[in-house]
């Protein structure tokens, strides 16, 4: 039937994978077809590659796929699942960029794409009830009519889903005003590892017991699968103003950030790119950043025409005080869109350097995030590697893309080694290593550098008490303490 592979072996703290004999893996095909048609289930070996891999690179491919449209449809996979043995992997558009959805020990697959609709629009309510494969542009294109939006926006927004957003606890450049993705999901209909059904929380906003929506949202599908959410929904703010602060020297230029919030204003963006960065997005995007700037802020104000304006003409006070360079504001949508194209370009860029890209998401207290910056630097050329630094400034979140050839082992050697010493530099900083991405597997061995063997090991209690086979996501979110290995 399949052209079968073995899944390699498993992280540590996980049990080892062992391929399935080709009989019981045979039946397990059979089981999915029987249940869900020919249509909905992959066993092809390149077919099943498509899914074997996310934005990192790395590649595992599961055992099968198949194509749910409803909840009832998880909780059946899941079931046949564990008959057989096999772990569970949900999958959204494959955005995620720390390992979250890759099969690290093969198994099921669960391409949620086609559990896309919107189930009701609450507007007096400010909820929206959606399925988890709904993209998030989609999402906002459909409330917009309404004069609503959806508050996250991670940079993948135009193909990642709303469920991967929750699965990964996704941020944005809206992050710093309006929270991360845990700060606007009220509620969630989740199947377990044993197939169970299990709604959590809901429009209501008080609900006696434990959290349990916040505990699952950030938990990258090891405590179970989401099949539906509750989500809040906010009104478009009236105005929105957007400026581009052009700056000679990094340092004022992070200075200015800290400076604007201490003025009483909390923009709802402020990214920043460093030269280096600059220079790459202009020679892709032509966004008309000039190269020869050390930095730029990206600073956008929203709210009631009243409070806007007061806003900008803080930030710009703040600015012209600091010696900013030159200020370009938008005065319509176009020019807001030219503004935001080098930075939504980033990411794309740093692929014109190489056929791959490393990308960390590392935080640390804003007035650490120059001297963060700094390191990264410097660590960049210690061992040859070429970086660009991108940051959600407000908040101080850093994201180091690392262009490299997968191709080369001695550069592969040098980026790994590059990354563990960024994530130590953040961790001694007061930093975290992951700011919005997750923890996949990029960051699996880390997590002891600054949770302790005590705090893992709670959080390891939590995911074995939901999932005591480890068949949810092998590998993924949390490790096992090394005392309990």
């Amino acid at each position: 039937m399949a052209n079968l592979v073995a899944p390699q072996p498993g992280p540590e703290g996980f049990p080892r994978a062992v391929a399935l004999p080709p009989d019981k893996l045979e039946a397990a095909h059979r089981e999915l077809v029987e249940r869900f048609g020919p249509g909905r289930v992959l066993t092809d070996f390149r077919d099943r590659m498509a899914y074997a891999y996310d934005a990192t690179g790395e590649k595992y491919p599961p055992d099968a796929v198949v194509f749910p449209l409803s909840t009832e449809d998880v909780a059946d996979a899941v079931r046949i699942a564990a008959r057989h043995g096999l772990p569970v992997i949900a999958r959204g558009g494959g955005t995620n960029i720390s390992g979250g959805t890759i099969p690290v020990t093969g198994g099921l697959c669960l391409a949620m794409n086609r559990m896309d609709r919107i189930l009701a629009i609450d507007t007096e309510n400010h909820t929206a009830t959606v399925q988890p494969g709904l993209r998030n542009l989609a999402l906002q294109e459909a409330l917009r009519p309404h004069g609503f939006f959806f508050a996250p926006d991670p940079s993948s927004h135009r193909v990642s889903t709303v469920g991967g957003n929750a699965g990964e606890n996704a941020g944005g450049p809206h992050c710093l005003k309006y929270g991360v993705t845990v700060n606007h999901v009220l509620g969630l209909t989740v199947v377990l590892a044993d197939g169970e059904v299990v709604r959590l929380g809901g429009p209501e906003q008080d609900r006696p017991g434990y959290d349990l929506v916040s505990l699952l949202v950030g938990s990258e599908g090891t405590l179970g699968v989401i099949t539906e959410l509750v989500v809040r929904i906010l009104p478009l703010p009236p105005v929105v103003r957007t400026l581009l602060a052009i700056f000679d020297d990094l340092e004022v230029a992070m200075q200015t950030v800290s400076d604007i919030i201490a003025a009483r204003v909390v923009p709802a963006t402020m990214e920043l790119l460093d030269r280096g960065t600059i220079e790459v997005v202009e020679r892709y995007a032509r966004a008309g950043y000039p190269e020869d700037a050390e930095a730029v802020l990206l600073i956008e104000v929203d709210g009631p025409e009243e409070s806007v304006a007061d806003e900008l003409a803080r930030v710009e006070a703040v600015c012209r005080r600091n010696g900013v360079r030159e200020l370009r504001v938008a005065k319509t949508e176009a020019e807001r869109e030219a503004l935001w194209l080098g930075r939504r370009a980033a990411y794309g860029a740093a692929g014109r350097l190489s056929a791959h890209v490393w990308t960390q998401d590392v935080t640390v207290p804003r007035d650490r995030l120059v001297e963060m910056l700094r390191t990264v630097q410097a660590i960049g050329r210690k061992y040859g590697i070429r970086l660009i630094n991108v940051a959600h400034a407000g908040d101080g979140n850093l994201h180091p893309l690392v262009a490299y050839d997968p191709q080369d082992a001695d550069e592969i050697r040098r980026m790994k080694a590059a990354d563990q010493e960024i994530l130590a530099a953040c961790v001694a900083l007061g930093g975290s290593i992951s700011g919005e991405h997750g923890i996949g597997i990029d960051k699996l061995p880390n997590l002891e550098l600054q949770l302790g063997p005590d705090l893992l090991g709670l959080m390891w209690s939590v995911r074995q008490a939901f999932d005591p086979a480890l068949r949810l996501n092998p590998g993924k979110a949390v490790a096992a303490p090394r005392r309990n290995v």
